[in-house]
């Protein structure tokens, strides 16, 4: 004997879900707001992989053969100074502000997932179909994106196709759903009362909160997720607020070099014999070959110096410190491009972790604040922060900024 699906015991009978908050009013509320915060951090997010310059060279290419997903990557600028760091702050803190309300939504829709016969129509499979890319496209983003902030990396390959595969098409069921549901929900706003709707429980308990009471719980929820985040996006007593952020709480040292750090030394494997001063010495190749200098030899060169901030993906970021190095550009000119910087494709001392090798674009090397920094706040580089030499350049993300530097090589990539 089939069980009935009216069955109020069963999850696919309306009887099932006897909610009194349930019902379009409070799934528009939530809809609507996903709709703004959603869209913000799908162009944020695109931006945020644009930075990496994917198209410039392999090495800095996680995604492979994204083919026409890729039609909208440009050259990064380097202006303002903290375009990524505003960037990848806004996209990282709005996600996690959000997930109270994607939670919230879910719930409140919950019903629907169950409703039979599964497709009533060509048109109602088709928006089942999108309902369920849509929710697990979500769950998805958001899950992978918490974990790569949280934990860093924890994934069976790269996060960054992850992310940005699941990103199209999550956003592909997200515009669909929006273009079909947006003129419902603010009808629903409009009119301010529930009226019958699938939603809407045939036999609700008694409400111990009101709809507007629920909301206001939502939101005190993504109030104190951005509370406790947002300050990793500063420095001084506002990072000590980030209680849920690896890199909020007290700076991890004192000093010039005491700002927040991604790769140890320890952790990139870096051998100090290799970074001692008579022994590492900087490979720099170009269009009249190469050259080899010590680091009191870059330290004899005119120096130069740069308030910039370093941002990471993981949504951290520190305040300007003062750099000090050689200019990209005057390296470049030391191989024979003295008046047309090209890319350039620089290589690492570290040995464990991504982007041990990375290409910055020619931009990015004209730039005058773009340096080989020796120096930071005064005082050499910490072997943390990269000592004895690291890139330091404009609005780029912080693993594009290499730390140990070992070989620059100018010229077409």
């Amino acid at each position: 004997m089939r069980d009935d699906p009216h069955d109020p015991r069963l999850p696919t009978s309306p009887g099932f879900w006897r909610s009194p908050l349930r019902g379009p009013w409070f799934t528009s509320v939530l809809g609507l707001v996903l709709l703004t915060g959603i869209t913000v951090l799908f162009v944020t997010g695109l931006l945020s992989y644009a930075a990496y310059n994917p198209n410039l060279s392999p090495v800095n290419d996680k995604t492979p053969d994204k083919g026409i997903l890729g039609f909208y990557l440009f050259a990064w600028p380097t202006n303002p100074h903290w375009l990524y760091r505003l960037n990848q702050g806004v996209h990282v803190t709005l996600g996690i502000t959000l997930i109270p309300v994607l939670l919230a939504k879910l719930w409140s829709v919950v019903p629907r997932l169950f409703t039979l016969p599964p497709a009533r129509s060509l048109a109602h499979a088709l928006e089942r179909v999108s309902l369920l890319l849509l929710v697990g496209g979500g769950l998805f983003e958001f899950v992978t994106g918490v974990l790569n902030v949280q934990l860093d990396y924890v994934f069976p390959g790269s996060f960054y196709p992850l992310h940005f595969y699941g990103a199209w098409v999550f956003i592909a069921a997200f515009v669909a759903h929006a273009l079909l549901k947006t003129p419902t929900a603010l009808r629903n706003l409009r009119r301010m009362r529930e009226e019958k709707d699938d939603l809407v429980s045939p036999r609700p308990t008694e409400p111990t909160v009101s709809r507007r009471g629920a909301l206001w719980f939502v939101g005190g929820g993504s109030l104190l997720l951005f509370v406790t985040t947002v300050g990793q996006n500063f420095g001084g007593p506002l990072r000590r607020t980030a209680l849920l952020a690896p890199h909020g709480g007290g700076e991890p040292g004192s000093g010039p070099n005491g700002f927040q750090i991604n790769k140890t030394a320890a952790y990139a494997g870096i051998d100090t014999a290799e970074t001692a001063e008579d022994t590492w010495r900087l490979v720099v190749t170009g269009r009249t070959g190469t050259i080899r200098l010590s680091r009191a030899q870059l330290a004899e060169l005119p120096l130069y110096s740069s308030a910039l901030p370093i941002a990471c993906v993981e949504g951290w970021s520190t305040p300007d410190q003062w750099w000090r190095g050689v200019r990209l550009r005057d390296l470049a000119a030391l191989v024979g491009y003295e008046d047309d910087p090209p890319d350039v494709f620089v290589e690492s001392l570290q040995r464990r972790g991504a982007f041990r090798k990375a290409a910055l674009r020619a931009n990015q090397v004209a730039d005058p604040r773009s340096l080989l920094a020796l120096y930071v706040n005064g005082e050499e580089l910490s072997p943390d922060h990269g000592h004895p030499a690291r890139i330091i350049v404009p609005a780029a993300p912080g693993v594009l900024n290499t730390k140990w530097v070992a070989r620059m090589t100018f010229g077409d990539l």
